[in-house]
């Protein structure tokens, strides 16, 4: 469910920002990494090229002054107690604090090389760092039950979800998972999955709320980044003109992605196996 590639063209209109320069940069956009800007910089997870010119657009952002919160999709909501402990005990040691904040049992799914480096930065420039995720452990209780298995009704209000979900959007979530699933769920489990999807990203909003005051940088997939369907559409319209959103794209596909986010960067794809391959021999069952 991470791993969203594609989906519907997004509805806003929004132009999409030319990149500029070099393969890594400068581009012409980087500008608009200041202030209170809210910030969104996608990627395929685990395109090391794409991790290595996001970490060189930041340090440029920095370079000029910029100070933003850095949240990241990598670190579950409920471990910034540990992140804020690790921080404390070692102020510098970006690898004591993914111990710390990442259980042994919970770092599959994730190639740390590629984010210690932003922690690293973080660290040494004071940075907020905000654990942004909902987890996957409480993804699959709200597939099962809903988000009333995990949130009381306080805090569905104060995230955001206790409004209704327009038919469009929920469809829209459905095609992105059933395609991120090589189409091999089960159609009668597409909606729950949905939910839990449209879930996280409500999270990840509230956490970007929280820590807007002087600009933030979110970390997160490209699927999430999305204007349309994704987080910024979870931080309302009142945001709407603080929101930059950059998705992170091998080669000419995921036109949907590039439609719905305000900049795109290219890069080769990243060698791997056929994921669908993997969900064919372990077929997904119910969480």
């Amino acid at each position: 469910m991470r791993r969203l590639r594609r989906g519907i063209v997004a509805f806003l209109g929004l132009a999409l920002v030319a990149c500029a320069a070099g393969p890594r940069g400068p581009y012409d956009w980087e500008a608009r990494l200041s202030g209170d800007r809210v910030v969104l910089l996608g990627e395929v997870h685990d395109n090391a090229e794409q991790h290595r010119i996001r970490l060189a657009v930041l340090q440029r952002a920095l370079e000029r002054g910029w100070r933003p919160a850095i949240a990241l999709e990598q670190l579950d909501h409920e471990r910034q107690p540990d992140v804020d402990r690790a921080r404390r005990d070692r102020p510098l040691d970006a690898q004591h604090l993914i111990d710390a904040a990442v259980p042994a049992s919970e770092r599959r799914g994730w190639d740390w090389d590629f984010y210690r480096p932003v922690i690293e930065l973080a660290l040494q420039h004071d940075l907020p760092l905000v654990a942004a995720n909902l987890s996957d452990a409480d993804a699959a209780r709200i597939v099962r039950g809903g988000d009333a298995a995990v949130f009381d009704a306080s805090t569905r209000a104060a995230i955001g979800l206790d409004r209704p979900i327009p038919p469009s959007w929920l469809a829209a979530q459905e095609r992105e998972v059933e395609e991120g699933h090589c189409h091999l769920l089960p159609p009668a489990l597409l909606p729950a999955m949905a939910r839990a999807q449209l879930t996280r990203d409500a999270v990840m909003a509230s956490a970007l709320r929280q820590h807007a005051a002087g600009g933030v940088v979110l970390l997160a997939g490209n699927g999430h980044v999305r204007r349309d369907i994704g987080v910024p559409r979870w931080l309302g319209r009142d945001w709407q003109g603080r929101v930059f959103s950059v998705a992170f794209l091998e080669d000419q596909g995921d036109a949907a992605i590039a439609a719905a986010v305000d900049a795109v960067v290219r890069t080769p794809p990243q060698p791997r196996p056929d994921p669908c391959e993997a969900l064919r021999a372990h077929p997904a069952r119910t969480p």
